[in-house]
């Protein structure tokens, strides 16, 4: 073990990391011990704590390793001072999070974040706030820093310097001690998808699930998503009161229906018809069923249940997607929030809490609100984004493997369509009378392409295709409206099929326009059926119409419309964003704008082409305004629900 004392800088700086932020987070539990209680299994946050604070300070101690190992010798006290020096750094900002982490909490409900981050822009008015308001945390916490600094220069070489090993034998060792290294930074060597901070969720209660974080780990995250956030200002400038006034032309509600100027959007939209009784809602996203691969758009014959089923409600025939990922599709459906060259908002900091959903809309109202799925919920923040607004239930593949019933099929992606329709069905019954909302989302047409054998005549020779898991996909749906028919809920509810997005996007164009080209049906009480509407739409719009069907008022700030009430002689619009470059469709028309340069105007013949015209300024200003506004509502947390009344 004597040979191996090179390496006591690296087992020092884990322990003192883990002991800061376990402490940190034992004072947290008995801060808040009484709410923390009331959630089951509370104590979760202990181990998932310690996993994540290891997979911090495994990831903070590689660069130490790789240089005790592969400096020479004679380079011992260069080594030595840079050791010191980064092992108090990083030691010291732990610490320095985790100290001002429960008046962060106390305030927020949450672990520092992009809000601690705000903080630095204005020194002068937050540290005014701070002497007036937290003057003894201040105090305790300069002391306790001070006593750290006293420490690092009295201590720092018993701790953190390295001693003159063999070479040879350092790099003997530097295998066993990366591999341990990059476990503990991965936390795991069969997931595909680096641990997030959605692997803390366990709860429905925000508190408790950031708990089992450090605050160093949720600032850092906050800082590296800053980058991801985007620039609006790419395409162009605008005056912020301009913008807004551009994007309400495109809206049904009028200048009398806002109800709140902090809120610019934020309108009551009336239901198409009053119910005494509100209907439930269900959203089932199918993972890229671009329209392509659906029969009754015109695509290849792989939806038989899609295709029939759609007559028994309103189907949507020219219907655009916003992006290319889930998480774009997930903004969209779920929240009704406009494409920008940002990240999709389920995975920005800035909306992990109080950002507007249907499902925050529908728990004000009573609903039980769920997001059910077959993966596992943690993959794309999704869990954490769902967890803070409004979802009051995540049910995801650990759910599956906990409940003891026999499934058909579990692939890479977790567990089937089928047994997602299977589980989700049963989840619904258990709701006896009162209303619910639920967020379905399908797994099985992904790559790899995974399903159970024996359900579908494949379409392909080779079973694991694209084309065979649509089909199943489409299996899928029928097997669910098959059970659901058969039960009580299904006469009392909204439901709607849709796809998030396509499959792969490519194309000649500057946008793929036909790679955006989404199918969707709504049925239930209240849906023509039989109906198609034909007109251009956007996947924003679809909130909006859902809520129109469900028989009460609602307030929202979407500024997507509800097509059941869009007056004939407006002209149908949709927004695709597709990479950094955005699509701004008004009928025929389309503007595309690309980062630093002059946006430009096609004529669309068809979706695969596209003619060059003379740029409309007026319809460029339109589409530009489009991004600002969802910018800046980002950015200035507008797009919301009016706070509760205490």
């Amino acid at each position: 073990m004597k040979k191996l004392s090179f390496l006591k800088p690296i087992f020092n700086f884990i322990a003192i990391g883990l002991l800061i932020t376990t402490l940190s987070r034992l004072f947290l539990f008995f801060l808040f011990k009484e709410r923390v209680v009331e959630t089951p299994n509370f104590w979760y946050i202990f181990p998932i704590g310690l996993r994540m604070d290891l997979i911090l300070l495994c990831y903070l101690s590689f660069l130490p390793a790789v240089l005790i190992t592969f400096l020479p010798n004679k380079w011992l006290k260069f080594t030595n001072s840079f050791l010191v020096i980064y092992s108090f750094l990083f030691l010291f900002l732990i610490l320095f999070v985790e100290l001002a982490s429960p008046d962060f909490v106390k305030q927020y409900d949450t672990r520092p974040n992009k809000i601690f981050l705000d903080y630095l822009i204005y020194p002068k008015e937050v540290v005014g706030m701070l002497l007036k308001s937290y003057l003894t945390s201040i105090i305790v916490t300069f002391l306790i820093l001070g006593v750290v600094i006293y420490f690092a220069f009295k201590k720092g070489k018993k701790y953190f310097h390295t001693t003159s090993t063999e070479y040879k034998f350092k790099l003997m060792i530097f295998p066993l001690v990366a591999f341990l290294l990059f476990f503990g930074a991965r936390s795991s060597l069969v997931s595909k998808r680096p641990i997030n901070a959605s692997n803390a969720v366990f709860s429905t209660d925000q508190l408790t699930n950031t708990l089992g974080l450090n605050s160093f780990y949720t600032v850092a995250f906050a800082a590296y998503s800053i980058k991801n956030e985007g620039n609006t200002k790419m395409y162009g400038k605008m005056d912020e009161a301009e913008a807004i006034a551009r994007v309400k032309k495109y809206m049904i509600a009028g200048p009398n229906d806002f109800t709140d100027a902090e809120i610019p959007f934020l309108h009551v939209q009336q239901p198409d018809s009053v119910i005494q009784k509100p209907y439930n809602l269900v959203i089932f996203l199918q993972e890229s069923l671009g329209a392509e691969y659906v029969g009754i758009l015109g695509g290849k014959p792989l939806t038989p249940e899609f295709d029939k089923l759609s007559k028994e409600g309103t189907l949507f025939t020219n219907l655009y997607c916003t992006g290319t990922r889930s998480v774009r599709g997930i903004e969209a459906v779920v929240t009704g929030f406009l494409p920008s060259p940002s990240e999709s908002v389920v995975k920005l900091g800035n909306s992990q809490q109080g950002f507007f959903t249907l499902a925050d809309a529908l728990k004000q109202k009573g609903y039980d609100t769920s997001f059910i799925y077959g993966g596992m919920a943690n993959f794309d923040n999704m869990a954490s984004f769902f967890n803070g607004n409004g979802f009051s239930d995540i049910v995801d593949q650990t759910d599956f493997e906990s409940d003891g019933n026999k499934y058909a099929f579990k692939g890479t992606w977790g567990y089937s369509d089928e047994d997602l329709v299977t589980k989700a069905n049963n989840y619904f019954k258990s709701k006896g009378n009162k209303p619910f909302f639920s967020l379905m989302f399908s797994t099985s047409n992904h790559e790899p392409f995974e399903y159970p054998a024996g359900r579908i005549k494949p379409y392909d020779k080779k079973a694991a295709t694209v084309n065979n898991a649509m089909k199943y996909a489409d299996f899928s749906i029928g097997k669910f409206f098959e059970m659901a028919k058969k039960e009580e809920y299904f006469k009392n509810t909204i439901f709607i099929v849709i796809a998030d997005h396509n499959t792969r996007t490519y194309g000649k164009n500057l946008v793929p326009i036909n790679k955006f080209h989404i199918p969707a049906f709504i049925m239930g009480p209240g849906v023509a059926k039989g109906a198609v509407y034909n007109r251009l739409a956007s996947q924003i719009d679809i909130p909006p119409t859902l809520l129109g069907y469900l028989g009460i008022p609602f307030e929202t700030p979407m500024v997507g419309r509800n097509l059941t009430k869009l007056d004939p002689k407006v002209q149908g619009r949709s927004i695709m964003q597709f990479n950094d470059i955005n699509a701004f469709r008004v009928e025929n028309q389309v503007v595309i704008m690309q980062p630093n340069l002059k946006p430009l105007q096609f004529e669309i013949k068809n979706d695969t082409t596209l003619i060059p015209v003379k740029l409309n300024e007026d319809l460029a200003k339109d589409a530009l305004a489009h991004v600002i506004t969802a910018g800046n509502l980002y950015k200035e947390s507008k797009y919301k629900l009016k706070a509760k009344k205490q």
